[in-house]
């Protein structure tokens, strides 16, 4: 009938799950006479490259050793091993048996492309580290090396597979390690290694990195666990059997043919359930269970049918990831079922085809060519193409790694559009998630969202099942404020990416107008930027190449984030125009009216609210509309905007004079400014709800309040506010309706 027994054949394989060591060398070769067993696959002309590959990478190793005192080689075997397990092609078994051939042994890329041909080069390039170059940290150097390998793997992702199969060996032999290593290499392993392992859908090495990670980090729990779960096998053997009886029995009456096998949870997802759960051991119910794998995909819903009529199921614990698979290509049923003594015991259903992807993943578009359609390649292309997206946007590594972990987080949620298409977020996505995943064009305009037909905050947490629709305008941009509630990887890039641009546009106008201000002073007219006169663009071009600028927007900006002094830029573009035949206008020397806009010049800058990075005030004395201001151009930091009578504007000013200029404010302001206040109070009861009432009257919002730590014992106490106000003017005014409050016994304006 195609049946198998569980109790009897399969408990001893439960026994080796959790014994670590022995269950994991049974997998391993130890010689190349070994590994060229599992090669049968390969033609001859390909084991023959590979025997070659074999003694190149033998001679490159000879003398060193591992830790544990064997020979290196025997790494490069075993990884080349684990390959062929998933009958990768012969340039990825080359590839694994030279995998640190560049790294340790000093070989260079252009040696391997001149023997072994450029694509598998290419996959031992990706697989190298970049432990050779200077990096200021060992953060800095790692992240820029996970960066590196990503990215190949995003172009070819074998090298993903040879890496996994690399780490999961290591993971496998580090016995002879000293603790405090092995501990850090676990770390690292739980936090990137298992969860691309499991993204790719390879849970068979998900599951195992993650149990090894865990021996290594959490030793002591790891075998306690260990004892219990043995423990505990032993007090269910009876209810297992008596259950796959059962079982057997009910798909024989059905006339169904399926394999039945038994499953255990693994030691760290029982670790983990216990910590998020705050659960004892013995409140772990689930720690076995069953796997049914059928012919075809009807059978499964067959099976479920079956299974329910002789169980009673658990209410909401039912899920279809056949309807709706998951992220990573997984599909099965999964039900929970009440057993004869009351425990509840997990089932799962799926067919032969949807086994091998949710064992092997991506692996399985080479292990099982002949079956599949390649289909499980399709799943993850989107995931393997976000890398480059976020790439394009995102050079400094560490924050590339940042958004990779993002999108590393296993939970989804899967929501619909309009038009019915499931699209699968991280837990915890919010609409601004939804609207990236949809495409950057319709983040960057979004708007506002509705959810169910609901209108709802852009901050709201997506959950299974919601129809999101994402509402846009044309002139809308990102706000900076979802950095703080989105959750992809890929919303995040987007939306940094475009504050970085919209702060080196600001920043190359500031450039523009603080040049034509030094080149003022000089007594002349700023050449156009963009004239047709060829003689005017070989001129800024020229400038350009001066300042050791790829062009003139990039020395623009530059000037504007205070790398560059505009003072010296405009002095050589003064002898350069001056080279043209151009002389200093007297009347520009002597008055200097007016700039190209018609702004009163003097070369002052005008700040009406709306400048965002380029332009900052300092927090030391907080500026508004009506004080007296100049700005101090930091190196790099953009214009910083002090008070007059600012004591660290005047010692900046003593200490570094050439990095100022003159500011102003316009006319009219396009938003509000953060004034700080400070309080005297009567202590009391309902005093703070007094003095938001008198700003509230005033037209104006508290943005902060910090309350002094007096004892409520104590007559007066001492409060701090931010309050956003139009002007001076406007400041004043909430000053005087402060002071008429009879809970207020002085109010002041603070500064530093």
């Amino acid at each position: 009938m195609g049946l198998r027994s569980f109790a009897a054949s399969h408990l001893p394989a439960f026994a080796q799950l959790n014994t670590g060591k022995a269950h994991v060398a049974k997998g391993d070769v130890t010689s190349f006479d070994a590994l060229l067993g599992r090669l049968d696959y390969l033609s001859k002309s390909d084991l023959k490259r590979v025997r070659e590959a074999y003694r190149f990478a033998d001679e490159a190793h000879l003398g060193q050793f591992r830790t544990s005192g064997e020979p290196y080689i025997t790494h490069p075997i075993a990884v080349a091993g684990i390959c062929a397990e998933w009958r990768l092609d012969a340039q990825a078994i080359m590839a694994a048996l030279m995998h640190d051939a560049m790294e340790d042994c000093g070989i260079t890329k252009a040696e391997l492309i001149e023997r072994f041909e450029s694509p598998t080069a290419e996959l031992v390039d990706g697989l190298t580290k970049l432990d050779k170059l200077q990096f200021s940290t060992r953060e800095e150097s790692q992240a820029e090396s996970f960066r590196k390998m990503l990215l190949a793997m995003a172009r070819d992702v074998r090298v993903i597979l040879i890496k996994l199969a690399d780490r999961l060996h290591n993971m496998r032999t580090m016995e002879a390690m000293a603790p405090q290593r092995s501990r850090r290499i676990a770390k690292e392993t739980l936090d990137i290694y298992a969860p691309i392992a499991h993204r790719l859908g390879l849970n068979e090495i998900y599951r195992e990195l993650q149990e090894q990670s865990f021996r290594y980090i959490h030793p002591w729990r790891h075998a306690a666990l260990t004892k219990a779960v043995a423990k505990a096998r032993g007090h269910r053997r009876d209810l297992v059997a008596r259950v796959e009886r059962e079982v057997i029995k009910a798909f024989g009456d059905a006339g169904l043919k399926a394999d039945i096998h038994g499953r255990e949870k693994t030691l760290f997802s029982i670790y983990k359930k216990m910590r998020e759960k705050h659960l004892s051991f013995a409140q772990v119910s689930d720690i076995f269970g069953f796997r049914v794998v059928v012919h075809e995909l009807p059978q499964c819903y067959l099976s479920l049918g079956i299974l329910h009529q002789l169980y009673k199921p658990q209410p909401g614990r039912f899920k279809d990831y056949i309807a709706i698979p998951k992220p990573n290509g997984y599909q099965s049923l999964h039900t929970t079922l009440v057993s004869p003594l009351g425990s509840p015991i997990e089932f799962q259903m799926r067919t032969t085809t949807m086994h091998l992807v949710a064992e092997k993943g991506v692996a399985a578009h080479w292990l099982y060519k002949s079956k599949g359609d390649g289909s499980d390649q399709q799943l993850n292309s989107r995931w393997l193409q976000s890398l480059l997206d976020i790439q394009d946007e995102t050079r400094d590594a560490t924050e590339f790694l940042e958004h990779v972990k993002i999108d590393l987080f296993p939970d989804a949620v899967y929501v619909f559009t309009p038009k019915s298409k499931i699209m699968a977020l991280p837990k915890g996505a919010t609409p601004v998630d939804f609207a990236y995943a949809i495409h950057s064009d319709v983040g960057d305009h979004c708007v506002a969202a509705q959810v169910n037909g609901e209108p709802t905050p852009l901050r709201t947490t997506l959950r299974s099942g919601d129809v999101v629709e994402v509402i846009t305008a044309p002139g809308a941009t990102p706000n900076p404020a979802w950095l703080s509630f989105v959750r992809t990887g890929r919303a995040r890039s987007k939306i940094r990416h475009f504050l970085k641009n919209l702060e080196q546009e600001e920043s190359r106008e500031l450039g523009q107008k603080m040049l034509a201000q030094a080149l003022r002073a000089e007594g002349l007219p700023m050449p156009e930027l963009d004239s047709s006169d060829s003689a005017v663009s070989a001129l800024w071009q020229e400038l350009a190449r001066w300042a050791d600028n790829r062009n003139i927007n990039e020395l623009l900006t530059e000037v504007g984030l205070g790398r560059k002094i505009a003072s010296i830029v405009a002095k050589k573009l003064a002898r350069m125009l001056s080279e043209q035949g151009q002389r200093p206008d007297a009347v520009l020397l002597s008055m200097g009216r007016y700039s190209a806009d018609n702004v009163p010049a003097q070369g002052q800058v005008l700040l009406d609210g709306s400048e965002a990075a380029s332009v900052q005030l300092a927090s030391c004395c907080r500026p508004i509309p009506g004080d007296d201001i100049r700005g101090y151009l930091g190196r790099g930091e953009g214009l910083v905007v002090h008070t007059g009578d600012c004591s660290v504007g005047r010692r900046l000013f003593q200490r570094d004079s050439e990095h100022w200029l003159a500011v102003a404010w316009a006319e009219e302001m396009s938003r509000g400014f953060e004034a700080s206040i400070g309080l005297l109070l009567k202590n009391g009861k309902g005093v703070l709800a007094q003095v938001a009432s008198a700003v509230s009257s005033a037209e104006a919002d508290i943005t902060h309040i910090t309350m002094g730590d007096e004892a409520p014992s104590k007559e007066t106490a001492e409060m701090q506010l931010l309050v956003d106000v139009r002007d001076r003017l406007h400041l004043a005014d909430v000053l005087r309706t402060l002071k008429r409050t009879p809970t207020v016994l002085r109010a002041w304006r603070t500064k530093g």
